[in-house]
């Protein structure tokens, strides 16, 4: 069954509304270009968009940490002179240094110990003097050596920040998506806020011009001496009335507009009316495969998941405090000095150097413990919070589904309604012009009308919003019986 819209003659004067508008250079906007300028303009898409940038770009840069860095440290020239105490010789004496050297190293993060290994070579060059003896000193030097630098018994910090940018991520994407359905949830309210306020304002011209029209019976009744005069005072309050709540009509249209325009990031000043057929075909909705979609899909639960992850991550740091653990270092080169440049290795040193360090807590007074206690406090809050809103996304369907059920109903009624005032206003309208009814009794027939013509209006645009309202609550569409993610995205998460 098709619920109609309003009257025949309420969208004949809405397209002469639009016609004339368009010809004064105004926008015309449908729901799908709307959405399309809130996509791109709308600041708070922006912030999300911006926020899910920083995340991917701290991932990549934490990704491009785990290469090989190359650095290259350089010392051109450096001076130094000092006054300092023999105690063989038992004197005083003065040395003076001048040197230039160089650094470069090559340094690889090994990802599965959490290790780092070094290449490192030190090359320079050194004029040394000394007061003692006379003597100075005048060499080339180079070091080259390997290092290796390694975690003992702790947990792997590398892998762990790297874990936390990828949900980190994954989390600004749920965040971005999240963002997108709300907008277009948003953009329709605001949308249908200003239809609905065109409406009012055409309905507004109607009632205008049917208490006008009642208007002049009355003044032509009351020439004529069929009526008294009071009833033409009536009719003029009325008339003033109906012109009154036209002007408000505008206002609360132009108040609309700016609040949509600014929602969507259009020029404020720009001027718009927006066009859109709110014809309704009721959708059947499966609520056993809306909740089970609804579990399945929503975004909120991974997020949740996430937090439990996170809070996790942030347990095994706690649990690190005070810990026992080590750390060894290896490093293996050679050492190589001459005066002469070509024959900085012509008698070579080894040098190798193994170190092993241990840290061994004895005491802290129960403080690991108890920061270990709130942080599983922590843990549990957020799995509470995982099933919590696993009820509500429940219960929100289920308020959904009921509410899409009633407004069927709601909608044949209110249409059923605008029908009958319609009529009930042409009898009573005839009624009034041959002297049966007041003036004040037509007009309360008209009000009934207009409030009846906004009642449907506003019953067709309940069921378009709560059907998006669906959409958005399950992540699948019942209009075209399909998802709104792939089905493979769900299954892996």
């Amino acid at each position: 069954m098709i619920l109609k819209n309003f009257t025949r003659s309420t969208l004949i004067l809405l397209g002469l509304l639009f016609f004339f508008q368009e010809g004064q250079g105004q926008q015309i906007l449908t729901l799908e270009s709307a959405l399309g300028i809130a996509q791109t303009n709308s600041p708070d898409i922006r912030k999300s968009l911006l926020s899910l940038t920083r995340s991917e770009e701290l991932l990549k840069a934490q990704k491009a940490a785990l290469k090989s860095s190359f650095s290259l440290n350089l010392t051109p020239f450096s001076y130094n002179m000092s006054r300092s105490f023999n105690d063989y010789y038992s004197t005083w004496y003065t040395t003076k240094n001048t040197e230039s050297y160089g650094t470069f190293t090559v340094s690889q993060p090994i990802l599965p110990t959490d290790g780092t290994i070094s290449l490192i070579n030190r090359f320079g060059w050194q004029n040394n003097f000394s007061e003692i003896n006379e003597s100075r000193n005048k060499t080339f030097s180079n070091y080259l050596y390997l290092s290796l630098n390694q975690p003992l018994f702790t947990y792997n910090k590398t892998k762990l920040q790297l874990k936390e940018l990828e949900l980190d991520l994954e989390n600004a994407n749920l965040s971005y998506a999240m963002q997108k359905l709300n907008l277009e949830k948003m953009v329709t309210q605001y949308f249908y806020n200003v239809y609905l306020n065109q409406m009012s304002l055409s309905i507004a011209k109607d009632e205008l011009a049917n208490t006008q029209k009642s208007y002049e019976i009355t003044q032509n009744k009351v020439d004529a001496g069929l009526a008294a005069k009071e009833e033409l005072y009536q009719a003029e309050l009325n008339y003033a009335t109906s012109k009154s709540a036209l002007e408000t009509a505008e206002l609360n249209l132009e108040n609309a507009k700016d609040q949509f325009k600014q929602y969507i990031g259009m020029d404020i000043m720009e001027d718009i009316t927006v066009m859109t057929n709110v014809e309704v075909t009721p959708v059947e909705v499966d609520l056993k495969k809306a909740i089970d979609y609804g579990i399945k899909s929503r975004m909120e639960l991974r997020q949740r998941e996430i937090s439990i992850e996170t809070s996790q991550f942030d347990l095994i740091t706690t649990s690190a405090m005070n810990e026992f653990k080590g750390s060894m270092d290896l490093s293996i080169g050679i050492t190589g000095d001459n005066e002469k440049l070509k024959d900085i290795y012509k008698n070579p040193t080894n040098n190798p150097k193994v170190a092993v360090s241990f840290n061994v807590p004895l005491w802290d007074w129960g403080e690991k413990r108890a920061r270990i206690k709130a942080q599983e406090a922590v843990i549990e809050t957020q799995k509470l919070n995982f099933e919590e809103e696993k009820k509500q996304i429940i219960l929100d369907i289920r308020q959904v589904y009921r509410s899409l059920q009633s407004l069927v109903h709601q909608i044949d009624i209110a249409k059923q309604n605008e029908k009958n005032a319609q009529l009930t206003y042409e009898i009573n309208l005839e009624r009034y012009a041959n002297g049966d009814l007041t003036g004040m009794d037509l007009n309360l027939y008209q009000n009934q009308l207009s409030q009846k013509k906004k009642a449907y209006a506003q019953a067709l645009i309940d069921y378009k919003i709560e059907l998006l309202n669906m959409k958005i609550q399950t992540l699948y569409d019942f209009e075209t019986n399909q998802p709104i993610i792939r089905q493979d995205l769900i299954q892996k998460k």
